[in-house]
């Protein structure tokens, strides 16, 4: 009978690996085997959410705030509050929420707050990429470009080319408007008058109503309104719209064409507001609350009540958000740069 080979106490390198990864991996195994053990569901939330808004009560971010609180309670099965803190244009809301540690709140932000704020003011006391986390894109919308029906120097049927030429001829003896130094209005506008080769004077005023009166009495030639506030006016009679500032023409306002259309080329320029989180908040959590607010978004209720309210639904994932914060913030913050704007 052949005799065995004696055992040398050496063992094969593909062994050795095996040997090893049992020792320490056992689980490794058993994934190999297809007994793996699934992941324990997120036990999350525990207590209410909480949605900071850095605006007053009946805001436009406000509304959208509380068009989600309802149906996002339904989904977490726990109660949905906003809160509002108000200032420094949202930017006291948004540090809440950067600074927010109980994984149990969000915040409903508008693009300033997310894109530009250090860079208007190196005293924002956060940093936009660096503390907050992007959710989801919730809703976008062009800014009409609005000005008085019987303005002098402008035809009453003239288009809006000849709007511009008027515009141009003026030159710093027109105004125009906004809700304040480093609004998007305001930098919108300075972004329009480089490319159109215009040169009205600005004038900040508290908000976009007093910023609409003011064209009404005559003390402005121009200015940029949101769609809801500048339709109501145009439709009185009582004021005239441009030109719409996304690239093509808007659904919220289908009869305004774009300013592409009165030969202002390569220009878009949208107000949006977005849901963040804290950036220490655990990513599973995020994932969770991403997922939701895009689906509650898309549902035909919130689609038709954010359109009443002025907004063209997204949803979009945390990627699409972060990838429009770094487009807004590379054309916003160049405008910036060009016209040395600083917060006041």
């Amino acid at each position: 009978m052949p005799s065995r080979p004696a055992f040398t106490g050496r063992v094969s390198r593909r062994a050795s690996l095996l040997i090893a990864l049992a020792a320490a991996s056992p689980w490794a195994l058993a994934q190999n085997s297809g007994k793996a053990t699934a992941p324990a569901p997120l036990a999350w939330p525990t207590k209410p959410l909480k949605i900071i808004v850095g605006f007053p009560a009946g805001s436009s971010p406000d509304l959208t705030a509380r068009t989600f609180s309802e149906p996002l309670s339904k989904a977490l099965g726990q109660p949905v509050i906003v809160d509002n803190k108000v200032g420094a244009g949202g930017n006291i809301g948004a540090d809440a929420v950067a600074k927010a540690r109980d994984d149990h709140t969000i915040g409903l932000m508008i693009n300033g707050n997310m894109t530009i704020a250090k860079l208007l003011n190196p005293a924002v006391p956060y940093d936009p990429i660096k503390d907050l986390a992007p959710l989801s894109l919730i809703g976008t919308s062009p800014l009409i470009l609005t000005a008085p029906v019987n303005q002098p120097g402008v035809a009453a049927n003239g288009t809006a080319r000849d709007f511009f030429v008027a515009a141009r001829n003026g030159g710093d003896k027109w105004s125009y408007g906004t809700p304040g130094v480093g609004t998007v209005g305001h930098i919108g506008t300075e972004l329009l008058k480089a490319r159109s080769n215009i040169n009205p004077v600005h004038v900040p005023y508290p908000g976009y109503p007093q910023v609409a009166n003011a064209m009404l009495g005559g003390q402005l030639q121009m200015a940029l309104l949101p769609p809801a506030l500048a339709q109501a006016q145009v439709r009185a009679g009582k004021l005239r719209a441009i030109g719409v500032t996304s690239s093509g023409r808007s659904p919220l306002a289908p009869d305004v064409p774009s300013l592409a259309e009165a030969g202002i080329s390569n220009f878009n320029l949208e107000i949006w507001n977005a849901f963040a989180a804290p950036s220490t908040m655990p990513k599973p959590i995020q994932a969770k609350l991403a997922a939701l607010l895009s689906e509650i978004a898309r549902s035909e209720d919130v689609r038709s009540k954010l359109f009443q309210q002025g907004w063209q639904t997204v949803g979009s994932s945390p990627e699409g958000l972060a990838n429009r914060i770094k487009a807004d913030t590379n054309l916003l913050g160049g405008v910036i740069a060009m016209r040395g704007i600083k917060a006041e």
